[in-house]
């Protein structure tokens, strides 16, 4: 168990809670969000693996993509969850490009960050 990335996690998660509760414009809630919320999944993983981290990397990244393709393929309406407020948050309404891209940069920055807390 990586005692550094409990605190990670813990941190990241908070700022994600500050920002859906206190934040809504057009960039750090949507962009910066998505980017923070890959390298959250990221540090929450890394707490219980600690194997090699290109893999780690690609697996959260392919496991966001997934998420945001389920919102292009309106998985929430197929599975009859629309009315579940936690589901919509946890899943996502709304497919956008864009999100891939923020996914994309968070991938990147958990990879180097991680590479450079574990030298």
């Amino acid at each position: 168990m990586n005692v550094k990335y409990i605190f990670v996690t813990l941190i990241l998660f908070s700022i994600e809670v500050l920002i859906a509760l206190f934040i809504n414009d057009s960039f750090i809630r949507p962009f910066l969000g998505d980017v923070l919320v890959v390298i959250l999944i990221f540090s929450f993983c890394r707490i219980f693996y600690s194997g090699n981290r290109l893999t780690l990397t690609i697996g959260v990244l392919i496991f966001s993509f997934l998420v945001e393709f389920s919102q292009y393929f309106k998985l929430i309406e197929v599975l009859r969850l629309e009315n579940f407020k936690l589901a919509k948050i946890i899943l996502g309404a709304t497919f956008d490009f864009m999100d891939l891209i923020a996914y994309t940069l968070g991938a990147f920055i958990s990879y180097f960050l991680d590479k450079r807390i574990n030298q």
